[in-house]
């Protein structure tokens, strides 16, 4: 059976720098057997992030794409912090921000592109509890924003 580092090489999966955070907070903090990811933002190849209002400047397509950044970069501090994903036992809970338009309403099926990437990368492991939920701006204007809970072995 393909370990999850196995898995993520065999899927091509490259996950990107860790970036610096953009106040007071530490992108990961480790409680017991349990990693909180602070909110991860869509992170460009260039470095910068992906920007825009779903429903507007952004559509569906894209965001869900956004959000599938955002779970790697969930990932990338994740494995900054543990060392290896192999120790992931559960992807337990993902909350999803999705900067969006006043009459746009799936916010849901932007956040699959994150909780698909989970499922991908960890199997059943990936199965989570979820969030989705509109605002109306997000820091430097970034379109989506993705935090989540795992639980370690």
């Amino acid at each position: 059976m393909m370990t999850v580092e196995e898995k993520i090489k065999n899927l091509n999966i490259i996950l990107p720098n860790i970036t610096k955070p953009l106040g007071s907070y530490t992108p990961c903090v480790l409680v017991d057997n349990f990693a909180y990811i602070s909110g991860q933002a869509p992170l460009k190849e260039n470095g910068s992030f992906e920007t825009g209002v779903v429903g507007e400047d952004v559509n569906i397509h894209s965001a869900q794409n956004h959000a599938r950044k955002c779970g790697l970069s969930i990932l990338a501090a994740l494995k900054n912090e543990i060392g290896s994903l192999d120790r992931v036992e559960q992807v337990v809970k993902l909350t999803g921000f999705v900067c969006s338009s006043s009459n746009f309403y799936d916010q849901p099926k932007v956040i699959n592109g994150c909780s698909d990437l989970m499922l991908e990368i960890f199997g059943n492991k990936g199965i989570h509890a979820r969030s989705a939920v509109g605002v109306t701006s997000l820091p430097l204007g970034i379109s989506v924003e993705i935090e989540a809970i795992f639980k370690l072995k």
